[in-house]
């Protein structure tokens, strides 16, 4: 079984200790579940992970994973900083009373209202990403008055094994500067002596959905070679490094995460290796965690409801949801493994295909799966959709979104509300 859900007296699927069907009673489908106690587990993973090495680290959530006001709430509970990258993700964490200090800034198209906010705020970082932002934080900073930490985002030609599409670290990527030619010392030149932007070192972000540590061992080699020769060259000494995020997690039984532990060791054993090697300070360590804190934390219920059968070809099963609650199969093929939740002891015999709602014949949720023999009104359940799935919802064919309950020790609280009709068209003007 799944983290975080056991099967109950009644056969029924639960999560937290709290019975899934009547969840679904209580606040209707489709609906993202989320169990709190295993966001904490993997939060402290990381955290406690470097405590115990006994390096001084900062463990980022990355909030585009998932970000809502209780969310954040939870990640400021744990100790953890904030990645964020847009002014919504801002707003959201200043009403959840963030701390503000360990709020870091990415994007590759930050423009000046955004750079500003995140100044007038005083962010704790922002992750520089081009020459243009570079001119445009100069100039805020002068205007202001104001210093900002930043760190340089670059590239540093690493291919993690994980979907092209989502890959950010090889040298063809739109994000950071490429340390393979002159763009990143370009950057680093033009801001190592700055009067207002302190340089506190680099980040990096090699992909996404990693099951193994090499590819991070070499992109720490690939920066520090970097840093060795700008110790050499310049005298400097960078205060943090920032190996972003990508941390697999398991969404079907193909998959085979490490244990999030087993990330921390690997990158500290070789970061301070490295340091040694190209004498150069120990930098505190920063990562940038999203999916591996939420995305097996959640599940999603849906209603079924109609059913067809192709002999000789294919069986599908539709359920009240589909790709504007979970965009992700439909955008780059991701896989996922789903429960009857109401039948949870009943043999698993029946191989079909869950289709969602939308009027898309790509609107498919997952491909060939074997389940009960199921109709309409059981729930479907939907493991490891704690991520990319609410924050990427749409409302396409003009569905409201999702709710989000929370729970933990039992207990189960609405977190964000199911949208109303009158939501989808708030924003409308009549045309006369």
């Amino acid at each position: 079984m799944r983290e975080s859900v056991e099967v109950n007296d009644q056969g029924h699927l639960t999560i937290g200790g709290v019975d899934t069907i009547d969840l679904v009673n209580k606040y209707g489908t489709p609906l993202f579940v989320y169990d709190v106690e295993r966001i904490r587990k993997n939060a402290r993973a990381f955290v406690e992970g470097f405590k115990k090495l006994g390096v001084k680290a900062q463990v980022a959530y990355a909030s585009k994973a998932f970000s809502s006001i209780a969310m954040l709430q939870v990640a400021k509970q744990e100790g953890l900083s904030l990645d964020i990258v847009s002014e919504g993700e801002l707003y959201t964490a200043l009403k959840a009373n963030f701390p503000v200090d360990k709020i870091h800034m990415h994007g590759n198209n930050k423009s000046k209202k955004e750079l500003e906010m995140a100044m007038q705020h005083g962010v704790g970082c922002i992750v520089v990403d081009n020459f243009h932002e570079i001119e445009l934080i100069d100039q805020l900073t002068k205007a202001y008055d104001q210093s900002i930490d930043v760190l340089l985002r670059v590239t540093p030609g690493i291919e993690a094994h994980t979907h092209d599409y989502i890959l950010t670290g090889n040298e063809d990527s739109k994000f950071g500067f490429d340390i393979s030619n002159q763009q990143a010392e370009q950057a680093f030149l033009a801001l190592k002596d700055h009067d207002y932007i302190r340089l506190k070192g680099l980040h990096c972000h090699i992909g996404s959905q990693i099951f193994e540590t090499d590819g991070f061992i070499m992109a720490v080699r690939r920066l520090f070679d970097t840093l060795g020769k700008w110790h050499h060259e310049y005298q400097f000494e960078a205060d943090v490094l920032n190996l972003g995020g990508g941390f697999g997690i398991r969404y079907t039984d193909e998959d085979e995460p490490l244990e999030l532990e087993e990330y921390v060791h690997a990158l500290v054993d070789e970061i301070k290796q490295q340091a040694n090697q190209k004498d150069v300070s120990f930098p505190e360590i920063w990562i940038e965690p999203g999916r591996a804190i939420v995305g097996n934390a959640a599940i999603t219920l849906y209603e079924v409801g109609s059913k067809k059968e192709i002999p000789n070809v294919r069986n599908y099963i539709s359920v009240d949801g589909g790709m504007t609650d979970n965009i992700r199969p439909a955008l780059y093929n991701a896989k996922y493994d789903a429960v009857v939740a109401n039948k949870m002891n009943v043999e698993r015999d029946y191989e079909t295909s869950i289709a969602g709602k939308c009027c898309e014949s790509g609107d498919m949720l997952i491909w060939d799966v074997l389940l009960p023999d199921i109709t309409a009104g059981d729930i479907l359940a939907v493991f490891s959709t704690g991520a990319y799935g609410y924050s990427m919802s749409s409302h396409y064919n003009r569905f409201p979104k999702a709710a989000v309950v929370f729970v933990e020790n039992g207990k189960d609280q609405l977190v964000i509300k199911r949208e109303t009709y009158e939501d989808l068209v708030r924003n409308d003007l009549s045309y006369e």
